[in-house]
This record gives C-alpha cells, sequence and structure tokens, in this order.
C-alpha cells in the first residue's frame, strides 16, 4: 500500500531545508534542485509541491513571517494588562518581544539571515516586492503597537513623538539584525539584547522605572 504523504508537513519540510541551503550558501544557491537535494527528495516530488523557485520562496517566506508571527502573539499575551505591572516589567516584557525579531538563537538567525536575503531579491524582483513592503510595514506596526502600550501606562517619558521613536526603533532592530548576521563575531547576541535594553530604558521615564503604576 503506498505510503500516504501529508502535504503541508511535507511543505513544512522543504522549507526547513530552503532555511538550511539559504542561511549556508545564500538565495542564488537556493534552486529547486538543490532544495530538494537538502530535503532528500527528487526534483520531481518537489515540482509537485512548488511549480517554480518563485513560489517556493513566496510560500517560504510566508511561513517564515507566520512562524515569528504566532510566537509574538504569544509574547502579547504574555503582556497581559501592561498597567497592572511595575514599570520595569514593562520594560522587560517589551523587550523579550522585540528580541523575537533578533538573531539571538540558532532558530531566529536562520530567520533573519532569510529574512535578509529576501529582501534584496526584492530590491530587483518585483514578485516579492509586495511581501517584502508588507514585512517592513508589519515590523513597524508591531513596534509602533508596544511603544504606544507602553506610553499609555506612563511607562515612557512625558512628550515623547512616538512616530518618530518608532522609526528610531525599527531602525535599530534592522541595524542589530544586519550586523548580527554579517558579522557575528563583532555583535553578539548578548550585546544585541544589551543595546535593545538600552534604548527602551532611555525611553524610559527614569523616575519611575524602577517602580509601580500609581
Amino acid at each position: 500500500m503506498p505510503k500516504q504523504v501529508d502535504p503541508e508537513a511535507r511543505r513544512r519540510e522543504v522549507v526547513d531545508a530552503l532555511f538550511r541551503v539559504v542561511v549556508r550558501e545564500g538565495l542564488q544557491r537556493a534552486s529547486l534542485r538543490n532544495v530538494a537535494d537538502e530535503a532528500g527528495l527528487n526534483i520531481g516530488s518537489l515540482r509537485h509541491y512548488f511549480a517554480s523557485q518563485q513560489e517556493l520562496m513566496r510560500f517560504a517566506m510566508q511561513s517564515m513571517l507566520d512562524r515569528v508571527g504566532a510566537r509574538l502573539l504569544e509574547r502579547v499575551a504574555d503582556m497581559g494588562e501592561l498597567g497592572s505591572r511595575p514599570y520595569a516589567e514593562q520594560l522587560r516584557l517589551a523587550t523579550g518581544l522585540l528580541a523575537e525579531l533578533l538573531p539571538l538563537d540558532e532558530r531566529r538567525r536562520a530567520e533573519v539571515t532569510v529574512f535578509l536575503d529576501f529582501n534584496t531579491a526584492a530590491r530587483t524582483d518585483p514578485a516579492f516586492a509586495d511581501l517584502s513592503r508588507r514585512t517592513a510595514e508589519g515590523a513597524r506596526g508591531l513596534v509602533r503597537r508596544v511603544l504606544g502600550r507602553l506610553d499609555a501606562t506612563g511607562a515612557l517619558r512625558p512628550g515623547l513623538d512616538l512616530d518618530v521613536e518608532t522609526e528610531r526603533l525599527a531602525s535599530l532592530l534592522d541595524g542589530l539584525g544586519l550586523n548580527a548576521v554579517l558579522h557575528p563575531g563583532l555583535l553578539a547576541p548578548e550585546a544585541c539584547l544589551d543595546v535593545l535594553t538600552a534604548h527602551l530604558e532611555g525611553l524610559a521615564d527614569g523616575g519611575t522605572v524602577g517602580g509601580g503604576v500609581d
């Protein structure tokens, strides 16, 4: 009797194989044949699920965004009602949430590496431009939401321009991710986290960051 294959599970295996190829050799080497070899499949089996490299790349990028999004939703749930928590704990939770976008471990390093290669390709390939833009908009939306919630509880200094601070923090995350992937010997995961923590603490209401909400 033929072995039953779960199509969704097989697609996930292919996406994982694509990630490994991109991390190891770069996006330019992630041909259907190389990904099939990495996944232990023949090229015909892979084409049963993905007709082209472009289709595979879009599916892989969307899958990665879904994975990251699911983790972020868990972090948002952990934050709960921020107003009932001491300001220092609010900043710690916000730091942990935003750190999901940084290459602090093997899984997140692979995600950021694929993300960077994909966005480089999107600069000249219109087929990826829409997904790249939505990703950038989503990251900024997340940062704006986090800062807005902290501001609403009084954890941030009064009078901050949240639109400007959103761009500053989003750019900081982008820069940390890029440099940590390109120059891991110069920017270790611990340093990334220290910089993010220092930035958020710099936005905090220094007089009350260690205390609670009145």
